[in-house]
């Protein structure tokens, strides 16, 4: 009954409070948010741009030869290229077209391609050259198989650094050729083979016999072939024991590098 009452405002009740009767009409005449009627307006909706719809990568230069199919052209180089070409060509392109990622990639791949190709053909080479070698070992008489078995291959340093030794001898042989002759540098170089010698072989009597051996062997060869040679290629100071010491430098150099 007190609801039947308080929905129509036009009935009044004595058994009703009067401020119950003016609040419910209050309510009903009050307009709430969700009761207001949606306006349409005549505007035109406009799209919303996103960073998808910005160019890729901004105004950062493309490689134009990105989709070119030969390593060669896509670097801009020619087949024949060492390289220190190839690497200088890949640092160059990089740094032109720095920040466009596809075209770091394409210049990387093509770079990486030829220096994969140039790896496989200097092994290629390196093998083909030993197996050629082993195959005209194999194929020797049996007194060159003999005397290979005592020559071998040091490193490049040993080398060097011996040769570096005869040569200093045989240059403080020339400087001293008016003094008197090279007997104590042939001695010293003598004392050097046997030393390197005996470090090799381990065995001092070995390598005495080598040495000595060795500068025998010089010594011999120069003192027939020297004189053969003729005099417009010499210089006429220069005797012949100290042509002969530096034959013999060179046979002690070669004795205690490749001689094992």
């Amino acid at each position: 009954m007190a609801s039947f009452l308080l929905s129509n405002p036009t009935i009044s009740s004595p058994f009703l409070p009067q401020k119950l009767i003016n609040y419910e009409q209050n309510t009903r005449n009050r307009t709430t948010p969700y009761s207001r009627p949606i306006s349409r307006s005549t505007r035109t909706l406009t799209s919303v741009k996103c960073a998808v719809d910005a160019p890729y990568e901004g105004n950062i230069p493309k490689f134009p030869r990105m989709n070119v199919w030969d390593p060669y052209k896509r670097l801009g180089i020619s087949p024949y290229a060492s390289e220190e070409e190839i690497w200088s060509s890949r640092n160059f392109l990089l740094q032109q077209y720095a920040g466009h990622e596809r075209s770091e990639e394409s210049i990387e791949a093509a770079f990486e391609k030829l220096l994969m190709t140039s790896f496989k053909e200097r092994k290629k080479t390196k093998i083909n050259l030993k197996t050629r070698l082993k195959k005209k070992v194999e194929e020797s008489p049996p007194w060159v198989k003999s005397l290979l078995n005592f020559v071998e291959l040091p490193p490049a340093e040993v080398i060097f650094r011996r040769l570096f030794l005869f040569a200093f001898m045989g240059g403080w042989s020339i400087m001293n050729s008016a003094e008197g002759g090279p007997a104590f540098q042939v001695a010293v170089s003598l004392a050097a083979c046997i030393y390197f010698l005996n470090e090799k072989t381990k065995n001092l009597g070995r390598a005495f016999i080598i040495g000595l051996g060795s500068l025998a062997a010089g010594w011999v060869c120069g003192s027939i072939f020297l004189p053969m040679v003729p005099t417009v290629l010499i210089n006429p100071t220069w005797t012949l024991e100290l042509l002969t010491s530096l034959v013999a430098y060179l046979f002690l150099f070669v004795a205690c590098t490749f001689l094992k």
